[in-house]
């Protein structure tokens, strides 16, 4: 057996996530499924994390063992199978040890807001429409206090279990914030992130910047740990997993 290297790009919408669930589409699911029909043996795929349903990837990474593949022939007949909203990148074989999860150095999300008052229709799906007035100033100034290592058990669903529940600090390398064009993105870059823990930072980030909670209760937020503390999470559509370093 030789271990594989692959890079994903996937349309969220219309999954339930990454991981395989009960009842429910996953990009996991379709994947192996395709490798399946593929190799004619079950394979286990590997992702570097798990996205939440609805979130999107323009790279998410992930492994799987397979007997002698010709990468740019398996490339190929996995994208004929696989719906047209998850597309494998790059097929390689990578190192026997390689692990999509456990070797990952860091991580790199991206949050997109639409901020004029109409949202084109095409970037409905990939985009949070913000409709009132959101202090920018205000916004970098609250993505200051979570740069750095922190526990972030208030900004974290599911904290009493899973990783959250063994050991809730991470540690945010950057946010950064750009503005074109009525598009804002905010750049998460950090070495790991709790269950929801970017789309709860940022529907505390807004609620700060449109001016429904104030700048300075961030202190007492982190020290509450406890999710019910916080503001409600942004919505899904528009997370996308940018970028996994090895």
């Amino acid at each position: 057996m030789k271990r594989y290297k692959i890079e994903i790009a996937y349309d969220g919408t219309d999954f339930s996530g990454w991981q395989v669930q009960p009842n429910a589409s996953s990009i996991q699911e379709m994947i192996e499924q395709a490798l399946f029909f593929l190799t004619g043996a079950k394979t286990h795929v590997s992702g570097s994390g798990r996205t939440d349903a609805g979130v999107h990837a323009s790279c998410q990474v992930a492994h799987f063992d397979a007997l002698d593949l010709d990468p740019d022939e398996a490339l190929l007949a996995l994208n004929e199978t696989l719906p047209p909203t998850i597309r494998i990148l790059s097929l390689e074989q990578a190192y026997d040890d390689f692990h999509a999860r456990y070797g990952a150095k860091s991580k790199t999300y991206i949050y997109h807001l639409h901020l004029t008052p109409v949202c084109p229709p095409f970037k409905r799906a990939y985009t949070h429409h913000i409709r009132y007035p959101l202090d920018i100033d205000l916004l970098k100034k609250a993505a200051e206090r979570f740069v750095g290592t922190h526990d972030f058990t208030t900004f974290a669903n599911q904290a009493n279990t899973g990783s959250a529940s063994i050991n809730p600090v991470r540690t945010i390398y950057s946010i950064d914030i750009t503005l074109e064009d009525g598009a804002l993105q905010i750049t998460f870059r950090g070495n790991g992130f709790l269950y929801k823990m970017v789309r709860n930072i940022t529907g505390t980030l807004i609620n700060i910047a449109t001016g429904k909670i104030p700048l300075d209760l961030l202190d007492s937020l982190f020290k509450a740990r406890d999710r019910r503390e916080a503001p409600i999470a942004a919505p899904a559509k528009g997370l996308f997993l940018h970028k996994v370093e090895y």
